[in-house]
């Protein structure tokens, strides 16, 4: 496993080209989500995981200098898995002077976490874009649990035709259902007991989308009635996948995504259906990528 820090270094990956060599992006403070992701990608084909806390994401007031970061602990959890390459460059490796091309987003930045978080896509994507063109990667690994993030670079990709094909893996949850986050170290015991209640209410939703229910507004009810727990909901929204409209009957492939701060902690939590008249079963969320 080699580390790698500058765009130089990455000449070393040139060996690895014919190998449908594989990327998966990460700001570091790995977890056994971020794992998981790299054992999907190793499928694929030679791993590089890139290690990168992205400025340009976060907003004036977020978290940008209070999130974790300790590399060599990334490393000792990465190693018994052996990817090819960690990339872990520094903000001038990857901006430049920070006067360069930023990108917008479509469609799917709308709503969600682009309602409560301006401009966060925008940097998204242009960290993406730019970790696309030093890594020159054939596959790209994203964890499902960040469902509108897929959805924004899917379409980026698509757009620009960039030669890079996507894959979701579904997202990989501790034992009271809480999805793992490197945010949930903000977590106090007490806090982190609280903050499973947004799992409750995307699986009272599920188990209701599963009898029968077709009703966005009941399937938020759902939801929001776990969320008492919370100290504050930003957002429970139900959307289609497809068309990325808020319908007010669900079928299809939809999206149930919610939004909570517990203590300290923003989180952010989703569930991906496709809703027909036989049922309601867990499914992929990108078109070319990712199985449930």
């Amino acid at each position: 496993m080699k580390l790698l820090r500058t765009a130089e270094d990455l000449g070393t990956l040139d060996s690895l080209r014919d190998g449908n060599l594989t990327v998966v992006p990460t700001m570091g403070a790995l977890h056994e989500g971020h794992l998981s992701l790299v054992r999907a990608a190793a499928s694929h084909g030679p791993v590089v995981v890139t290690a990168f806390v992205n400025p340009t994401q976060f907003a004036p007031g977020e978290d940008y200098d209070a999130y974790p970061r300790d590399l060599q602990q990334d490393l000792d959890l990465l190693a018994p898995l052996a990817p090819a390459a960690v990339f872990a460059p520094d903000t001038a490796t990857v901006y430049g002077d920070g006067r360069g091309v930023t990108i917008q987003p479509g469609r799917y930045a709308e709503g969600l976490c682009g309602a409560d978080r301006p401009g966060h896509f925008a940097g998204v994507l242009t960290v993406v874009a730019r970790l696309f063109g030093l890594v020159r990667p054939d596959v790209a690994v994203f964890g499902r649990k960040d469902a509108q993030q897929c959805l924004v670079i899917g379409e980026m990709v698509a757009d620009l035709r960039l030669p890079v094909r996507l894959v979701d893996v579904p997202t990989v949850r501790e034992n009271d259902g809480l999805a793992m986050s490197s945010r949930n170290r903000y977590l106090d015991h007490a806090e982190r007991a609280r903050a499973a209640c947004l799992w409750r209410g995307l699986s009272a939703a599920r188990a209701l989308a599963q009898t029968g229910e077709r009703s966005a507004a009941r399937l938020r009810e759902a939801v929001a009635a776990a969320l008492a727990d919370a100290d504050e909901i930003e957002y429970i929204q139900v959307r289609s996948v497809g068309d990325w409209t808020a319908p007010d009957r669900v079928t299809g492939r939809t999206l149930l995504a919610v939004a909570a701060r517990v203590g300290p902690a923003r989180l952010i939590d989703n569930l991906v259906l496709d809703i027909t008249d036989d049922g309601a079963a867990p499914c992929g969320l990108l078109d070319h990528g990712g199985n449930a």
